[in-house]
């Protein structure tokens, strides 16, 4: 008697999941060649179907590696720094070395009396014996923070540009005052100096290009050459065959550094061949990252993230929205945190009391009366949220692990760096949308 029980409720537990199959799979049944059609890993999901889910302000802990590396990567080498500070002098000051991925060698990123704010790069062994100079006369660096290598430590890049310190093209040099005595008419005749570069010569441009050598120093070449567009925040693909990077109108980018916002370029992709190709026609100030596998490629545009295909000619991607879920999310935060500061502090209100300056295009700070406040339009009916702020800064750890930070930036009168606040990191997991199985 069990048995038959038994039997009947298998019987009909199997006729309740066939008719699921069938409702979910509009009257067609689902086949073994459907489910093995399916990605098993995020790399052969095209971005325009990948789904997502939001977990808001995780916790710092998670990113301490991260922390942890930037920290070991600021401290120059102590090699490298020790000839630096006993044998190069005063007019030669280091700001950074970069070791490859194999730890021998590394870059001495440094400034000079002449080239004031731009730098000049050196070839080390990572002991802090010197090996050569890297750029021509020329061409001097720009942005200290791009200079990196290639994954498999094959090559190198940086941002640079005509060195200003030379006189306009189509001008040439005055020519050094000479001292020489005459000859002696029966001495064996002198050779003249010259004045040709030991390193060759490059071409280069007025606004800043990307530039790419091999790990000796050597075939330095530049990899964009359109005159007028400022390329900055270069990420390499993890194979080292590409890089993603943004690029900027000289226009653009003087118009956002007069409004105190960070500088926003277009996001594209760059080979190693010089091919280039857009990925987006808006304007970013976030850096691309690569997903671990390389095979895609993120960004943000204020509260949404955009995923690209690193794969292909023709631009594919897809959008994420998260403004609805972090505004959510900033609203339980806001309410947290400032009614526990306000608690703190004997107040009474909470969370309303920063609103009410934001609502009067007021930012709470002290200071910040020349820039707009955080968080949302303060023209905005809305209540304005402290905490509710753009997407600053992506890292993309694992494959199906998306790690997004929001803050409030700006730059202010008489601060050479921009100003974050309100910084907070939020995790988005990524998967793969349902599939619907068509009849």
């Amino acid at each position: 008697m069990n048995g038959s029980r038994k039997r009947f409720r298998a019987a009909r537990a199997a006729a309740l999941l066939l008719a699921a199959a069938l409702a979910a799979g509009g009257c067609r049944r689902a086949t073994e060649d459907d489910l093995s059609s399916l990605p098993h890993a995020l790399k052969g999901v095209p971005a325009a179907r990948l789904a997502f889910r939001l977990e808001p302000d995780v916790s710092d802990e998670l990113l301490s590696i991260i922390v942890k590396q930037e920290e070991a990567a600021a401290e120059p080498l102590p090699g490298i720094k020790t000839d630096f500070e006993t044998r190069r002098g005063n007019t030669e000051a280091l700001i950074r070395t970069v070791r490859d991925p194999t730890g021998q060698r590394a870059l001495a990123v440094y400034g000079t009396s002449e080239t004031v704010t731009d730098f000049r790069i050196d070839l080390y062994a990572a002991d802090g014996t010197f090996i050569r100079n890297l750029l021509p006369p020329d061409l001097t660096g720009v942005f200290p923070t791009e200079v990196a290598w290639s994954p498999d430590g094959q090559h190198i890049v940086f941002i640079g540009i005509r060195n200003p310190a030379l006189p306009p093209q189509g001008q040439a040099a005055p020519a050094p005052p000479t001292t020489t005595a005459p000859p002696d008419p029966g001495s064996a005749p002198v050779p003249e100096p010259t004045t040709a570069p030991l390193i060759p010569s490059v071409p280069v441009f007025s606004t800043e290009q990307v530039y790419v050598g091999d790990r000796d120093g050597f075939n330095l070449r530049p990899l964009t050459t359109r005159e007028g567009l400022i390329y900055f925040k270069l990420a390499w693909a993890p194979d080292g065959r590409s890089f993603a990077a943004l690029a900027a109108r000289e226009s653009e980018w003087e118009s956002r550094r007069a409004a105190a916002l960070l500088p926003a370029g277009r996001p594209r992709l760059i080979t190693l061949e010089g091919q280039e190709r857009l990925l987006d026609d808006r304007l970013t100030p976030v850096a691309p990252v690569w997903s671990p596998d390389g095979s895609k490629v993120a960004t943000a545009f204020d509260y949404d993230l955009a995923v690209y295909d690193a794969a292909g000619s023709a631009p594919t991607g897809g959008s994420l929205p998260l403004g609805d879920q972090l505004r959510a999310a900033s609203a339980r935060y806001d309410a947290r945190v400032f009614a526990r500061e306000a608690n703190a502090n004997g107040q009474a209100g909470g969370p309303a009391a920063p609103g009410a300056n934001a609502q009067q295009g007021q930012s709470p700070d002290a200071n910040a009366g020349q820039t707009p406040a955080p968080g949302t339009d303060p023209n905005s009916a809305e209540a304005v949220l402290i905490s509710h702020n753009p997407i600053v800064r992506l890292e993309w750890i694992e494959p199906e692990k998306l790690y997004a930070q929001t803050a409030f930036v700006r730059f202010y009168r008489d601060e050479p760096l921009p100003t974050f606040k309100y910084a907070r990191w939020h995790l988005v997991y990524l998967h793969p949308q349902a599939v619907v199985i068509k009849s």
